[in-house]
């Protein structure tokens, strides 16, 4: 063990993160090893005192994530200033003993955002689709013809035995809802079941249907006979419905610990869906954090620092292939994306996206030469120069947190994908992708060739608590479930209450 520039442990057990198992180990002299352990020990304690000032000066500030920036920053300036609040009187940062160690920045952040509500979040009563709940008992092809005339890219479903969702709605569990459909998904996948259902056939049938192929995606469902309830189709996504008072640290753990859409908010007395979180939206709030200490020491860290699930396992399409493979490809690898990129120089050019599928149904002729068109011409269609990414901040809360709109006309250009360098910081890539409305950014190199993908559950996931256990507790169902079986959750474990 290297002991430092002094000879001692101190610079190595002065740190939290230090693991006392390694230095079983070595030999050293008991009592060395007991006085050192014991010095950790009381750092750890002085640090809990700090969080309590922190977690006091956050219940006393009013308004939402801003003001409570504010109020903390105005403290740590001046932390000896009168006011009518006692614990402002003591130091947050420990400058009265200058051995006190910093606030653990992941733990001061999560104290901090366990304080911001979510009715706080702009936007969030914004969303036309809250009214829109599809049945269980309801076919797949009614559930993409109703979303794509109301211009909704996806809604919840509810179990047909149960009362209107949409009403009040009183149950021992807390909602009624079993998932939330996805259009993109719903159209994907018929896609695939025609593709299955063409190469089921026979040679002479197929150069029949050849000639009589389908004008249009809706033509084409009649087609397919595999179609029918939504519930047999199991396409949709879990759902945790929120409550109003609930915290966006709350929000924070769902969406990055499971596989989430979106995050509903419901009604506090009943389970009327007033508004949507997205993941967008809980980015542009963490970026208000901007600023604080323990926000900056994770977001100011370079990309390269960061190890994402797909960063090494981008999924890419060259521009000469058709758009039926990319769609196939979507399918397949269940990404939310696929890039497009030249076959020669390998350089990005463009990306086919889930939230896309739905040009193959504004366009009927785009749909029915799908196999003959390439991603190249597709990414091109996308020609709204109009597009405005630069838009006001609040304005940008209020439309990621409060629509879901099937044409979303903020989302960048299929040709002018969201891309960073590795050397750009983790703030960076947020503000990018807060700015442009992309849920994922590429990772270049000074040529343009792709160098990984982080996404937004991918930044989330650095803000979270990495010591969650989401395999059993799902919370709102399975919370209320377990309590009318008597049971809880203990350490990632399901136990009985005796």
């Amino acid at each position: 063990l290297d002991s430092g520039p002094h000879g001692t442990l101190e610079s190595h057990v002065a740190t939290q993160e230090y693991t006392w198992t390694c230095l079983s180990k070595i030999t050293i002299p008991e009592a060395t090893y007991r006085k050192e352990k014991q010095k950790l020990s009381r750092s750890q304690d002085e640090s809990l005192m700090d969080l309590r000032k922190v977690e006091e000066i956050v219940k006393d500030s009013k308004g939402g994530i801003i003001e409570k920036k504010e109020a903390i920053i105005s403290t740590l300036s001046n932390p000896n200033s009168d006011t009518d609040s006692p614990h402002h009187n003591d130091s947050i940062a420990g400058d009265a003993d200058p051995t006190t160690p910093p606030v653990d920045a992941a733990s001061a952040l999560q104290l901090f955002l366990d304080h911001i509500p979510i009715s706080s979040i702009p936007g969030i009563h914004n969303s036309p689709s809250t009214g829109l709940v599809v049945r269980t008992h309801e076919r797949v092809k009614d559930g993409i013809r109703m979303l794509y005339e109301k211009n909704v890219s996806g809604a919840l479903i509810a179990d047909s035995s149960e009362p209107d969702p949409t009403a009040s709605f009183n149950t021992s569990f807390s909602h009624p809802y079993v998932g939330f459909i996805s259009f993109s998904n719903m159209v994907l996948w018929c896609l695939q079941e025609f593709r299955q259902h063409q190469s089921g056939t026979k040679k002479d049938n197929a150069k029949s249907s050849k000639k009589t192929k389908p004008r249009g995606f809706f033509s084409l469902l009649d087609k397919i006979p595999a179609i029918g309830e939504l519930a047999a189709s199991f396409l949709w996504d879990p759902v945790f419905p929120v409550k109003l008072d609930q915290t966006l640290f709350h929000v924070l753990l769902l969406l990055s610990k499971h596989r989430l859409s979106v995050v509903p908010v419901t009604e506090r007395s009943s389970s009327k869906v007033v508004g949507y979180v997205t993941e967008n939206s809980v980015n542009h709030i963490l970026l208000q954090s901007s600023g604080l200490e323990w926000f900056d020491s994770i977001a100011d860290k370079p990309l390269s620092d960061f190890r994402f699930e797909h960063n090494d396992r981008v999924v890419s399409i060259y521009n000469d292939q058709s758009i039926s493979e990319a769609v196939h490809i979507l399918w397949k690898k269940k990404v939310c994306a696929i890039a497009v990129v030249q076959r020669q120089t390998e350089k990005l050019i463009g990306c086919v996206r889930v939230s896309d599928i739905h040009r193959l149904l504004d366009d009927d002729r785009i749909f029915t030469d799908r196999e003959d068109t390439s991603v190249e011409q597709f990414i091109h269609t996308d020609t709204d120069s109009d597009k405005q990414h630069e838009i006001d901040h609040d304005l940008g809360a209020l439309i990621s947190a409060g629509t879901l709109a099937l044409h979303y006309k903020f989302e960048p250009r299929m040709d002018r994908p969201v891309t960073n360098k590795e050397t750009d910081t983790l703030k960076q890539a947020m503000q990018n992708l807060r700015e442009m409305k992309s849920s994922f950014s590429y990772i270049i190199d000074e040529y343009e060739r792709i160098r990984g993908v982080v996404t937004l559950r991918d930044i989330l996931v650095q803000f979270a608590p990495p010591c969650m256990d989401s395999r059993i507790d799902g919370g709102g169902f399975f919370d209320m479930a377990l309590k009318e079986s008597g049971c809880t959750i203990r350490d990632g474990t399901m136990v009985h209450l005796k």
